[in-house]
């Protein structure tokens, strides 16, 4: 069965933590569904990982079609949302809902998510209100990040927090259906999750959010930009990934590989006659 928007709010009530991860590409995609992972997020993350840009806002609707319509092939299970990229949405009502539209009916994906409290709260409505899912997303929000002056925790003076939790109501009174908390103090974290009846997904917000999320090239030790703090490394894929490609370049280069179980066979006889036919006195 296909996890839905219901599948967060029951989680909440019934106390599950909900699971999520981003996936850029259909391997990734169907690998981290057999896991049994709840939800996959195609971020705009997609810009550093997968591109190689220094921040999330050179990515544009066309990328974020691209990488969530791979994605949502891949998922049979797993809840898919996908990113809402920098100036798709900020600039009008209307222009929110018809990125939103293209990112729904292009790529297959079941949600969009997109960044700020109060101020794209009539962008929220509009897009809830014309059937599309929205997640929130609060604290660091890296499309934010000149305005912010770098990748720094949010949340930590009284009036910041304070604005937090109002940019948390107000996004829950719009209509989304979760919010991702980024980079904020874990007691803020827990207090608001507490608060609101929304589910909360959490990424470096501590443990009391009622789900996380990371970047799986986080996680696996893939990406060597910006290392945030919150971040756990469950396997060290990357080196394996590397001692892999410099295995095959040595067996490649020794003559190694391929070896004859890696090959297929030709009649000898045809051999023979092709040898004969194009033998360079025949020629």
């Amino acid at each position: 069965m296909k996890i839905t928007t219901s599948y967060f709010a029951e989680s909440k009530n019934n106390g599950n933590k909900i699971t999520m991860l981003t996936a850029y590409d259909y391997t990734t995609a169907k690998l981290i569904d057999e896991s049994g992972i709840d939800a996959i997020l195609v971020g705009d993350s997609l810009g550093m990982v997968m591109l190689g840009y220094d921040s999330t806002l050179p990515v544009t609707m066309e990328d974020m079609i691209h990488h969530a319509k791979a994605v949502a092939r891949g998922a049979k299970h797993a809840f898919v949302v996908a990113d809402m990229p920098f100036m798709s949405y900020q600039a009008s009502v209307y222009d929110a809902v018809t990125a939103a539209g293209r990112l729904i009916k292009e790529t297959g994906v079941q949600a969009v998510k997109l960044e700020g409290g109060k101020n794209v709260c009539p962008q929220i409505k509009a897009i809830t209100e014309a059937q599309i899912p929205v997640m929130g997303h609060l604290g660091l929000t890296p499309q934010s990040i000149n305005s912010f002056g770098g990748y720094k925790i949010q949340g930590v003076g009284y009036e910041s927090a304070k604005k937090l939790i109002e940019d948390a109501f107000a996004v829950q009174e719009a209509g989304a259906f979760s919010v991702v908390f980024e980079c904020i103090p874990a007691p803020l974290a827990e207090f608001v999750t507490m608060l609101l009846d929304i589910p909360t997904i959490g990424i470096g917000a501590g443990s009391s959010c009622n789900g996380q999320v990371l970047v799986y090239q986080d996680m696996l030790s893939m990406y060597d930009g910006v290392k945030p703090r919150f971040v756990r490394q469950f396997a060290d894929i990357g080196s394996a990934m590397c001692t892999a490609f410099d295995d095959y370049k040595n067996a490649v280069q020794k003559g190694e590989f391929p070896e004859e179980k890696h090959t297929y066979k030709l009649d000898n006889d045809i051999l023979r006659k092709l040898m004969t036919e194009y033998s360079p006195k025949n020629r």
